[in-house]
């Protein structure tokens, strides 16, 4: 077992408390368990209040003290979080009878009063004692904590957090919770009088074991595995004209970030959401200039080069093989070998024509969630972009699939017409060679490379990663990919999956 990992810190008042557990909550998530130890009054409870709050995002949610009730339980956006308080627990048999034993799964776990069952608390886990310290002020504390297990990177990576925003003048910023993404990366909102700016948290983490020819899933098929890749691209996406944020400071090596705050003002609108079409025409308007550009295919970083990774069949394979790999077995149609054999001896001949094409900066993620409406500039610097850590170099088609085929929101079928429209319209005014029926076929092999993809990855995620709120996408997905299988480039790749994929079970009411 690992060493134990220490930080102390001094809590002048309340704000300095809800700031620190902001800080953790950006660390922790489900099967965490944060134990609060401290005498009667210490601030277990102030502490324990102030996490759950922020990771809702609501400063005024009632967290009772769970004293009397002895657990309180929080269905949170991000996940679960149970609120424990031992105090009355005489005997360690107890905790069973309120789901504390074994610890819940999927969950976040905080438990005042550990000490009255120290032999059920788990060996990974992080402990904050709170003690008064009434030299610095009536109400100041102190926090001891200490991350024991696995649980100790946790705590060493909050002491690298907070030396990052105290080296940045952000240490005592009021920090607002953001929504996550479908990675490990977390953010913040930190504001101070002269504005607000945005803390990201990218760890060093692959996604997934090394089952991919001795690679993880995301360094073999290019997905960014740290924040250089992040930093990198912004600097480049900017010299090109393109509204990546400005990076303000960052600590490459423990992955830690804070850029310019575009707002939160998106390129969709109503209940539920659609595509705004004046947003929509300028966000293609961006592809087609970027895609007019020569774009160099290293990047400084650092004082050093950072080379794009290109995207190759075995990359694309990988994405396509979630599908028999996770989609499948969970719509009961596992592939036999021989099927198996089939489904990747087709796609490795479709994507000869992708891959031969010329090459460009491929964001991969360029739609709705990642693109933010800069009302106050013009032109195509309206279109904040904010998601492009995993750019490879590929065919063009792609990330405009992305954006007409966003696998968040529906986009009617006229509007990814009229789009496509536009965008060929605008590549063929800056380049009269520009082959439109080329581009459409490479559209089409694209969309069911990226929709296939997609159904394997939202399986994966509820099954992997516990979650299920992805899966009400597939239908949409499967929807795109009936588009796109309709072109005749497609008609064998369209029989084989009509003779062996089933579609997406529908959501309860959809």
């Amino acid at each position: 077992m690992s060493e134990p990992a220490k930080l102390s810190v001094a809590l002048h008042n309340e704000t300095a408390t809800a700031q620190l557990m902001a800080d953790l909550a950006l660390l922790v998530g489900t099967g965490d368990t944060i134990t609060l130890t401290g005498d009667l009054g210490a601030g277990k409870t102030a502490a324990a209040r102030s996490l759950i709050r922020y990771l809702a995002g609501d400063d005024a949610l009632e967290v009772p003290s769970p004293t009397f009730t002895l657990v309180q339980s929080y269905e949170l956006a991000a996940f679960a979080v149970m609120h424990a308080d031992l105090y009355r627990v005489e005997d360690e048999s107890e905790l069973e009878e309120i789901g504390l034993s074994p610890l819940p799964d999927a969950t976040l776990v905080l438990i005042e009063w550990p000490e009255r069952a120290p032999s059920a608390m788990p060996e990974d886990r992080i402990d904050i004692a709170l003690t008064h310290r009434p030299a610095l002020g009536s109400n100041a504390r102190a926090a001891d904590i200490t991350g024991y297990g696995k649980s100790a990177a946790t705590v060493a990576r909050l002491k690298a957090l907070r030396e990052f925003l105290e080296a940045s003048g952000y240490v005592d910023a009021t920090r607002k919770h953001m929504p996550g993404d479908a990675s490990t990366r977390s953010y913040a909102r930190l504001i101070r009088d002269d504005g607000s700016v945005i803390l990201m948290n990218s760890p060093q983490r692959p996604d997934g074991a090394a089952i991919y020819n001795g690679k993880s899933y995301s360094a073999a098929v290019h997905l960014a595995e740290n924040i250089k890749p992040f930093v990198a691209i912004d600097e480049g996406l900017r010299a090109a004209g393109i509204s990546a944020p400005k990076i303000h400071h960052c600590d490459l090596d423990h992955g830690f970030l804070i850029s310019e705050d575009f707002g939160s003002e998106g390129v969709i609108e109503g209940n539920p959401p659609r595509p705004i079409p004046e947003r929509y025409e300028a966000a293609t308007d961006v592809l087609a200039v970027l895609h007019g550009k020569t774009l160099p295919e290293t990047l400084p970083l650092d004082g050093q080069i950072y080379t794009i990774p290109a995207w190759n069949t075995e990359a694309l394979l990988i994405e396509i093989g979630l599908m028999a790999e996770w989609y499948l077995p969970d719509r009961n149609a596992p592939l036999s070998s021989e099927k198996r054999a089939e489904f990747f001896a087709m796609w490795r001949e479709l994507l000869k024509k992708p891959l031969a094409a010329p090459k460009t900066w491929v964001i991969r993620d360029y739609h709705s969630p990642n693109l933010i409406w800069l009302a106050d500039r013009s032109g195509m610097a309206r279109v904040g972009v904010i998601d492009f850590q995993d750019t490879v170099l590929g065919p063009r088609a792609y990330d405009v699939v992305s954006l007409l085929q966003d696998a968040r929101i529906d986009v009617p079928e006229s509007l990814e017409l009229t789009l496509l429209s536009r965008y060929i319209k605008t590549r063929r005014a800056g380049d009269a060679s520009f082959d439109a029926a080329g581009f459409a076929e490479l559209y089409a092999i694209m969309s069911a490379q990226r929709n296939t993809r997609l159904l394997g990855t939202f399986a994966r995620l509820n099954r992997r990663d516990g979650k299920p709120h992805y899966l009400r996408h597939q239908p949409r997905i499967w929807t795109y990919l009936q588009r796109s299988l309709a072109h005749p480039a497609l008609v064998h790749l369209r029989d084989w999956y009509l003779a062996n994929v089933p579609p997406p079970q529908r959501p309860p009411g959809g």
